[in-house]
């Protein structure tokens, strides 16, 4: 893993204009903050989710088609801490379903605290986590014929490009045979005043979260970012339905990576993008599913019409 992140840094940030994968917020001091800012009002995300996965776990259940008698795999990617997750895990087990839960993440620290967490209060839970890349992870879970069902919640494919989005999707259905399915988290298009604020809270916890990921290049690749150097700036597009994150220098500077062998030049107002949050209507969604043999099968949303957990399933070929 070292090694990626010291190659993705140095693309990044040798790249015109700079950019950071936004996969490396996620060290210990990351996963805190973002559980902090899960728990923020202005982050209405993680309300909208939580109430359709509190609120309508059995029509959750219904629309993924999975049977009493049937064994299943449930695979969450990027679980989180599995507050939302835990609603339709307790039903499953209550109900007495066949099924055994993956949560798959880079972060053993996060798969560590999630597994004691769901373990204390659904004690009888089948749970296998695993650590590591996504699709090499799902790879290995194809081998058995077990029903899947994949989870990927919180809007994280909001995280992609389009172009990205689309070859994502693309690559786990080559995971998928005909019947399985992949429960999708997807944020949907709303003005400025709703969207912006969750990217740039009145706490500063979401700057906070940005600019620890200069901390951890400090910490892992021997840099010396002063974070009193940079600041946190986002930006929303209504028409384009398009969220940015950015780390943005406060003057003309130069920081030095010893691990990189790399020095970076920054002017004044030049930005590092660190995270890119799509947000969704059925047009854009029918453009990224277009070529990935999944069907939308389902659709489940708050009342708000905030948010919308889609449920797609692989056709037969």
């Amino acid at each position: 893993m070292i090694e990626q992140f010291k190659q993705d840094v140095k693309n990044g940030l040798s790249s015109h204009p700079k950019s950071l994968p936004s996969k490396y917020f996620y060290d210990e001091i990351g996963d805190e903050l973002f559980v902090q800012i899960m728990n923020l009002q202005e982050y209405y995300l993680t309300d909208c989710e939580m109430e359709i996965f509190s609120q309508k776990t059995n029509e959750i259940i219904t629309n993924l088609g999975v049977q009493l008698n049937t064994e299943f795999d449930l695979i969450e990617l990027g679980p989180g801490d599995g507050t939302k997750t835990i609603h339709l895990l307790k039903v499953l087990s209550k109900q007495k379903y066949n099924f055994t839960y993956h949560p798959v993440d880079i972060s053993n620290h996060a798969l560590d605290g999630l597994e004691q967490n769901l373990l204390s209060e659904i004690p009888k839970l089948s749970i296998s986590k695993q650590q590591g890349d996504y699709f090499n992870i799902l790879s290995e879970l194809k081998k058995n014929n077990k029903q899947k069902i994949i989870l990927f919640l919180g809007s994280n494919i909001g995280n992609f490009v389009d172009d990205k989005a689309k070859e994502f999707i693309n690559t786990a259905s080559t995971f998928m045979n005909p019947g399985d399915s992949i429960l999708l988290g997807i944020d949907l298009i709303k003005p400025q005043e709703i969207v912006l604020p969750a990217y740039s809270d009145k706490q500063g916890i979401t700057a906070k979260f940005n600019l620890n990921l200069l901390d951890r290049i400090n910490n892992e690749l021997d840099a010396d970012f002063n974070r009193e150097n940079f600041y946190h700036k986002a930006t929303y597009n209504e028409t384009e339905g398009i969220a940015r994150s950015y780390i943005v220098s406060k003057s003309n500077q130069q920081v030095t990576i010893k691990k990189l062998d790399l020095s970076v030049e920054f002017v004044e107002d030049e930005k590092i993008q660190t995270e890119v949050s799509r947000k969704y209507n059925d047009e854009i969604l029918s453009k990224i599913i277009k070529d990935s043999q999944l069907d939308v099968t389902g659709k489940i949303m708050d009342h708000r019409g905030y948010f919308a957990d889609i449920i797609l399933t692989k056709r037969n070929s």
